[in-house]
């Protein structure tokens, strides 16, 4: 349970990411290649200021997971990016006033009852036993 916030840092750091992605796809408007304008159309997306702190702020939220993989069972840590949906959900229809209907809300509310039950199952960080098989596996 000490990790939590650990993965909670993550999942809002990934939900972020994505909103930040959004609005920055929504400031450039509909997106079209050509053979002609591919390479500057890709610069254009990338160094949207709101696209590379998005790009940037996944570099983050990549980082604070591989901490927390490297203390806690993955079967325990991965279900919580489940949460991600939940904010970004939630965040998308506030700020981009997107559809929030029943469906959505009776998911969300499965998502955030199926990781109280993970939570509760708790973690155990792992041990240097297993730490060192897992790295002499990968080492053959």
């Amino acid at each position: 349970m000490k990790y939590i916030p650990f993965i909670l840092f993550t999942v809002m750091t990934n939900a972020a990411a994505q909103l930040m992605l959004k609005h920055g796809m929504i400031t450039l408007g509909p997106v079209s290649f050509s053979a002609d304008t591919l390479v500057q159309r890709i610069f254009q997306i990338v160094f949207n200021p709101w696209v590379f702190a998005g790009l940037f702020t996944f570099v983050i939220s990549m980082a604070s997971h591989l901490y927390v993989l490297s203390k806690v069972d993955l079967s325990f840590a991965y279900p919580f990016l489940s949460l991600a949906y939940v904010a970004v959900a939630l965040f998308a229809w506030l700020l981009f006033k997107e559809e929030l209907g029943a469906y959505k809300i009776a998911g969300i509310a499965f998502i955030c009852i199926g990781t109280v039950l993970i939570a509760q199952s708790g973690s155990k960080a792992p041990d240097a036993g297993q730490t060192a098989a897992v790295h002499e596996r990968s080492s053959i």
